[in-house]
């Protein structure tokens, strides 16, 4: 009786994973068979919602990419984009590190053929609610922390493994960027709660990187006046003036900052010299003009879309592709008909002001601790949160943590070129930067960023000598 109740049940688990539902965990109903004026490819793609909270009608939404060929043998990445507030599909999807970008004229896509999804499967959420697509039923849900945040995320990600049993045992590696280097460590440090108080499913995290991050406010809000003076966007009177008259420990984020006047003086001089048509997230980036200006500057052959092969005015473009019904629907996005439009950075969310003061270092301490390679990577051409701050604090966290320098600051290669500067700590904590790109790294050197990809996904340094690198 036992033997035949066992072959019955393998019978039906054959039919199920060869019907691709059930088992395998294939959730059919969000399932994207194609999204508009897409390119013919190879992978799946999901999207939909995840309920996080029934009650109060609280749910994420997500977008899941397999990788380009054998994906079930694959890892499992997560990439958060940062605010807080903005959009992992606006951001990381569709104009960093996944399978798509617009095209110019906002009406469909294009393939990346930089995409992260050649070496992971590549997962993208909208969080917290509030955020493009995602939403609650319950008005006060929209006054968000990181707290509440992380929370969140740890039940999305354990209601996404029930949509998609066959990753719970998939090697997990945590991403972002921007105020993600406060959501990414906070949400391995719950997941790593989980896997002490749980005696079965544990998640298998085996990495963290987080590019260009918000570690601690104190020091990387200096780090951009230093940036602005090094760079020689501001006079050598301002710059002195502020480190003289600025002590940046004393930073609360808000108009109420808490600093000298002379200081606030000084700081609003370096943003009038630094001026408008400045991309501070890519000093050497040209920005995009808005389309009236932008027609006036076409009619004289002034306007430059394209600046060092980077399509400046992609924001315009996901924007517009986001918010066609047909993309929508192909998508299974906007099930509630929000009454706004999808937007990159959300116009609803109140989120804390406080939180981004948190000192995420010792955080990130703990996740080292348990033997997790952490990675952060920084973009040199950007002043928002600029390396020269993130340099800093890494090393100081290598000092606390007693770790010896494994690999010296030294220069890594990425097509015979050099693709930045990397130093690493005690086998576990590296610290790279990405030459010439922004603080979106893939979306201003794409392929030097998929080769740093790469290399943190196979557990290997990133090159050292000009041999032609993975592709």
């Amino acid at each position: 009786m036992g033997r035949s109740m066992e072959l019955l049940w393998g019978l039906v688990m054959v039919v199920m994973v060869m019907k691709g539902g059930g088992v395998r965990g294939y959730p059919e109903e969000d399932l994207v068979k194609e999204l508009p004026r897409q390119p013919k490819v190879g992978f799946k793609q999901y999207a939909g919602y995840v309920d996080v909270d029934v009650k109060a009608g609280r749910s994420l939404f997500y977008y899941f990419v397999e990788a380009q060929g054998d994906a079930h043998l694959k890892p499992l990445t997560l990439w958060l984009n940062g605010g807080p507030g903005c959009s992992s599909m606006g951001g990381g999807a569709f104009t960093e590190l996944g399978p798509f970008f617009p095209t110019g004229d906002g009406q469909g896509l294009r393939i990346n053929n930089k995409s992260w999804n050649k070496v992971s499967n590549l997962l993208f959420v909208e969080s917290p609610a509030g955020v493009g697509w995602s939403y609650s039923n319950t008005t006060s849900d929209y006054t968000r922390d990181d707290q509440s945040t992380a929370h969140d995320m740890y039940t999305f990600m354990l209601r996404w493994f029930d949509k998609f049993p066959q990753y719970k045992t998939r090697d997990l590696f945590l991403t972002g960027e921007s105020y993600a280097g406060h959501y990414i460590p906070q949400l391995a440090n719950v997941l790593l709660r989980h896997n002490k108080l749980s005696t079965r499913f544990k998640f298998n995290i085996k990495g963290v990187a987080i590019g260009n991050p918000l570690l601690n406010l104190d020091r990387d809000v200096g780090a951009t006046f230093e940036f602005f003076w090094s760079h020689g966007m501001i006079s050598d009177e301002i710059g002195l003036a502020i480190m003289k008259e600025c002590d940046f420990k004393d930073y609360v984020p808000g108009g109420n900052n808490n600093m000298s006047k002379s200081c606030n003086d000084a700081t609003q001089a370096a943003y009038t010299v630094v001026g408008d048509y400045i991309n501070e997230y890519d000093v050497i980036l040209d920005v995009c003009y808005p389309s009236i200006v932008e027609q006036e500057l076409r009619l004289k052959k002034l306007a430059t879309k394209i600046s060092l092969g980077v399509d400046v005015c992609m924001s315009f473009e996901r924007h517009y592709y986001f918010n066609l019904p047909e993309v929508q629907h192909a998508l299974h996005a906007n099930r509630t008909n929000l009454t706004y439009e999808w937007s990159m950075c959300s116009g609803i969310l109140n989120y804390s002001d406080t939180d981004s003061s948190i000192n995420i270092l010792p955080i990130l301490k703990n996740i080292v601790a348990h033997k997790i390679p952490v990675w952060v990577f920084s973009g040199d051409q950007d002043s928002v949160v600029p390396l020269l701050g993130s340099r800093t604090l890494v090393r100081e966290l290598a000092h606390e943590l007693k770790f010896g320098i494994t690999v010296p600051y030294s220069v890594w290669f990425y097509k015979g070129q050099v693709g930045g500067w990397v130093t690493e700590y005690g086998n576990l904590l590296t610290f790279a930067t990405v030459r010439g790109a922004s603080h979106m790294v893939p979306y201003a050197q794409p392929g030097r960023a998929l080769q740093l990809f790469t290399s943190f996904i196979h557990g290997q340094r990133l090159p050292n000598t000009t041999d032609p690198p993975i592709d």
